[in-house]
């Protein structure tokens, strides 16, 4: 392909309809899918300069090159691509041919070193960086992006849930958590992480508490610690948007319970055996007194069936430890799942909630209310672990750098969802296979792609329509 079939310009912006779209026959693959991400970021977030200008940069402005949102698209750009290391920015992304690219991104001419980044992070405050991953949420909100997945038409499904970021044999930091079994004592660090989650596989990052200890305390930071952290910064930046909270049985406790009663939030936790021991003789005692509360679920998908038989128990009186009263709903389902062969397959289910659980909202409650909370880990924790994002490599010593660095991981996750799942499968109706895939696309896009000056400017004219349509099969 020569270099003039791959270069954009104004002209490959068509009217059909009354809707603008791209012409794929006239635009090369790579300067398509750069073009793409870069007209997605700006359609839903603005300009990258607007979105990072709240950051306080200490630096001395005559000894600075790079501006912050330069330095954090680089770090974004490194974690979509999967180069998994800092240092990779200097072997991959700064190489001679990307020289028509990077014209377009920095004034510099030139991508920053990743030493550039860790230096500058390491005087900015993360909580900065956190609040433009909400801002950017709050965008996606306003502008209707996540309309379509409420719950039961109102609720936003937020998953939180915690993972290790890092493990080590020695001391990482004073601030390292520790576990000692057998004899040997592991450190490690670990965050907690609040997404919406949506059933067809969104899982749209909001907000990180970091799970540390404090200098001189005698008594470990927790998962649970942390979550009461996160709730009031959640409440603090999202004060009027309701939220259900898919959580894991951790959570089944009276403190949680009551912060979310406090807030206004509507919860699913995840009821283990053993978890609230008074609630489940009272589910198991009232359920056979109450065969109204009973529903039965089957589809078919071919040769393969799916049945659900779910029963449920409303107004459990439960006191915690504190003495307070919470009246909770509890529900149970029971999936069995044949293969074309006959072989089923048979799981459990059980959730509590504080919903107000009847005939007409037991299934979305249990499938799209509890069931999604896994998506924190498949489509959050583990694309993150195992999809090129690095999450438990050390990006940095710096405390600060660190932080910004995975919170800005955060936002390239948002960014490649929002891509793959709009952009993509639009204007590229063959796909890309995996998602690791549009990471390679991109690094060589970023490394061959030849654009002409203006892209920037041209992409801000474009009227494209960016469509999220939820899965209702």
């Amino acid at each position: 392909m020569s270099p003039a079939s791959a270069a954009v310009s104004s002209s490959h912006i068509t009217d059909s309809g009354g809707e603008h779209v791209l012409s794929p026959g006239e635009l090369a693959e790579q300067a398509r899918l750069l073009a793409m991400l870069l007209y997605v970021v700006h359609h839903l977030f603005g300009d990258l300069k607007k979105v990072f200008s709240q950051i306080t940069d200490p630096r001395r402005p005559d000894k600075t090159t790079y501006a912050v949102e330069e330095l954090a698209f680089t770090a974004i750009f490194m974690f979509l691509c999967g180069l998994k290391a800092r240092r990779q920015i200097g072997i991959l992304l700064r190489h001679p041919m990307t020289h028509d690219v990077v014209q377009e991104v920095f004034r510099a001419g030139i991508c920053p070193h990743g030493d550039t980044l860790n230096d500058a992070f390491g005087l900015m405050d993360p909580g900065e960086f956190q609040r433009v991953l909400c801002r950017m949420v709050f965008c996606l909100i306003r502008k209707k992006v996540l309309y379509p997945y409420r719950l039961l038409e109102r609720y936003y499904v937020v998953a939180i849930d915690g993972t290790r970021t890092l493990t080590r044999k020695t001391r990482h930091c004073p601030r390292c958590l520790t576990q000692t079994h057998g004899g040997k004592t592991t450190y490690y660090h670990m965050v907690v992480e609040a997404k919406v989650v949506t059933p067809d596989g969104f899982a749209i990052p909001i907000m990180t508490e970091f799970v540390e200890n404090e200098d001189g305390n005698s008594k470990q930071d927790c998962e649970l610690k942390a979550f009461y952290r996160l709730a009031d910064k959640l409440k603090a930046y999202f004060p009027q948007l309701p939220l259900l909270l898919s959580l894991d049985s951790l959570f089944a406790c009276g403190p949680v319970f009551h912060m979310c009663e406090q807030y206004g939030w509507k919860f699913m936790v995840v009821h283990k055996d053993g978890s609230i021991p008074t609630v489940t003789q009272e589910f198991e005692s009232l359920s056979p007194l109450q065969p109204e509360n009973r529903l039965t679920r089957r589809q078919a998908n071919g040769n393969a069936r799916k049945e659900q038989r779910f029963r449920w128990v409303n107004d459990i009186n439960f006191k915690d430890t504190d003495n307070r009263e919470h009246f909770l709903d509890v529900i149970e389902c029971i999936e069995t799942e044949e293969d074309g062969g006959g072989v089923g397959v048979t799981k459990r289910y059980r959730w509590v909630t504080n919903m107000g659980v009847t005939e007409r909202n037991v299934v979305p409650l249990a499938n799209d209310g509890g069931r999604p909370r896994w998506k924190v880990e498949n489509e959050g924790f583990n694309v993150q672990k195992n999809g090129g994002y690095g999450l438990t490599h050390m990006y940095s010593m710096n405390e600060n750098s660190a932080k910004i660095f995975h919170i800005l991981m955060q936002i390239a996750h948002l960014w490649m969802q929002l891509l793959a799942k709009g952009g993509i499968k639009r204007w590229f109706p063959g796909g890309m296979g995996s998602v690791k895939n549009v990471g390679f696309r991109l690094l060589e896009a970023w490394r061959n792609a030849q654009l002409p000056g203006g892209m920037r400017r041209w992409i801000t004219q474009w009227r494209l329509q960016i469509r999220f349509c939820p899965d209702t099969s």
